[in-house]
């Protein structure tokens, strides 16, 4: 029932359905007062909401910053939050999507030895509950490709979302691996829920930011301040992740 819920808030956050509700009261209402404050208040909205300054301001202001790889310290276990694949065809291959450098800097670090093993956590379930193969076995399929032995990878491939990860991740470390050290290794502006979740239940881990959405406001030229759909989807990003994080503080899970 959770996970049905949260999809459907998912869908109310995206900014273009804000967009549209205020379009479609300002086209239905006989009030010419109401008309035009909505018309207002929507073309605000619009140039607020595409401008890439201001949310990647915001974005920078959540997201928590890269650790210099020269300051990791060794780690036996990196553990990857999955949620950065997606299913196509052919199934020869991992095919990635938006967070792809959780796994790209898991690989980096167990190459420079700053962890010995990769932990995946993440399944794979829609919201009608159809199981396919999960993420965690699709960059399971990748970091072989890429030389990694399959005896340094570890598989949980149930989690749901970050607070399954953190339990279920719990279970294997408590069961196999008690004594060892943990690195965190997820998308910057999701870090915080997740570590969060991680000490909550009972997982000493640190965190390692990957997956950046944000660019320094010093690397910010005059196209910043031009009208962009992607800002759209960063507002959602940002809305989704703060509000995930303050429903699990809410209900006890951070």
């Amino acid at each position: 029932m959770f996970f049905i819920f949260s999809k459907t808030i998912s869908t109310l956050l995206m900014p273009i359905f804000w967009l549209l509700t205020i379009l479609i009261f300002a086209l239905w209402t006989k009030n010419e007062n109401k008309r035009k404050k909505a018309i207002k208040i929507f073309l605000l909205l619009l140039i607020i909401l595409t401008n890439p300054f201001i949310i990647n301001s915001l974005l920078l202001m959540w997201e928590i910053p890269p650790t210099p790889l020269k300051d990791v310290k060794k780690h036996d276990i990196g553990i990857v939050l999955t949620g950065i694949t997606r299913f196509k065809t052919p199934n020869d291959r991992t095919y990635f999507d938006t967070g792809a450098d959780r796994i790209y800097h898991a690989l980096v670090l167990y190459q420079q030895k700053k962890i010995s093993k990769i932990l995946i956590t993440g399944g794979n379930i829609d919201i009608f509950g159809e199981i396919k193969k999960s993420e965690a076995e699709r960059l399971k399929d990748f970091l072989t490709d890429a030389g990694v032995p399959k005896n340094d990878i570890i598989l949980e491939i149930n989690a749901r979302n970050t607070k399954e990860n953190a339990k279920n991740t719990k279970e294997i470390i408590e069961k196999n691996y008690p004594k060892s050290t943990s690195i965190l290794i997820t998308s910057a502006f999701h870090l915080r829920r997740a570590k969060g979740c991680f000490q909550k239940a009972g997982v000493s881990v640190t965190p390692f930011s990957a997956g950046f959405y944000t660019q320094d406001l010093s690397e910010m030229g005059t196209g910043s301040l031009i009208p962009s759909e992607k800002s759209l989807y960063l507002w959602y990003v940002l809305t989704h992740e703060i509000l995930g994080y303050f429903v699990y503080w809410g209900i006890g899970y951070l």
